[in-house]
């Protein structure tokens, strides 16, 4: 299966900093895919390169053969690359019909507006129900809920889902993972999951690469990556003591 997403040897970072330490990896079209890691490992800073908020130093970005460093955001957004991001970030004045009807706003949405709202309704009744309050007045959990929503809108064909899990109760974790399993099963949508809840995570992803340090320090099938030693050590932050120890030079 072509990869609907290749990530080549990117390096980037903020300012004069590198995070991220050539990181190469790939989705296929119709597969859930996740990255894995400790707070700063350099996940988010992954995401902001492939919508276009972060710049490249170096590097491809590749979807469907396109050239996405190339590309402005919003050209990103037409071609069907969407970000569902960390921190929700829903327009708390507005309604929850009103936030959903924005994330249609590119012109390849627009026409299937209708079947798309009635698909996320589907998906979180908890928003149908809501859809006149104002989403600023929702738990934290029906805002997860509505920024997924948001971008399910925009009619993705690769949806980029920045920790989903971040500061919610269990409860509500189950229920938008049971969510983002429905998404993962449609045929045409490929999932690229940012996530440190590395067993909701793994429940969704058939594949995962883990990140520690702005490298991918291990990657394989998701049903082996629970118990993999790289993944423990990525989360207990001892990826990069060991990377450098061959550099220790031992006392005589």
């Amino acid at each position: 299966m072509s990869a609907s997403l290749s990530v080549r040897k990117i390096r980037a970072g903020y300012g004069g900093s590198t995070v991220l330490q050539e990181i190469s990896f790939e989705v296929a079209q119709g597969e859930a895919v996740c990255l894995l890691g400790a707070n700063g490992a350099g996940k988010s800073t992954t995401m902001g390169v492939l919508t276009g908020l972060v710049p490249s130093q170096s590097g491809e970005v590749l979807f469907d053969g396109m050239d996405l460093l190339k590309m402005p955001s919003h050209e990103r957004v037409r071609a069907g690359l969407v970000l569902s991001p960390e921190g929700r970030k829903v327009f708390p004045n507005l309604t929850v019909e009103e936030n959903l009807v924005l994330g249609s706003y590119n012109r390849n949405a627009r026409a299937g507006r209708a079947l798309k709202l009635a698909e996320v309704f589907d998906l979180f009744p908890r928003l149908k129900e809501r859809r006149k309050q104002s989403a600023g007045l929702m738990s934290g959990g029906e805002q997860q809920m509505l920024a997924i929503g948001r971008a399910v809108m925009a009619n993705p064909r690769l949806l980029l889902l920045d920790e989903p899990s971040l500061g919610l109760a269990p409860k509500i974790v189950i229920a938008v993972f049971e969510a983002i399993r429905v998404l993962a099963k449609a045929s045409q949508l490929s999932l690229l999951l940012v996530e440190q809840n590395t067993h909701a995570a793994l429940t969704v992803a058939t594949r995962g690469y883990v990140m520690a340090n702005g490298r991918i320090v291990h990657s394989g099938p998701a049903e082996g990556l629970a118990d993999a030693v790289a993944l423990r050590e990525a989360f207990m932050g001892r990826v990069a003591r060991e990377a450098h120890e061959h550099a220790v030079v031992p006392h005589a």
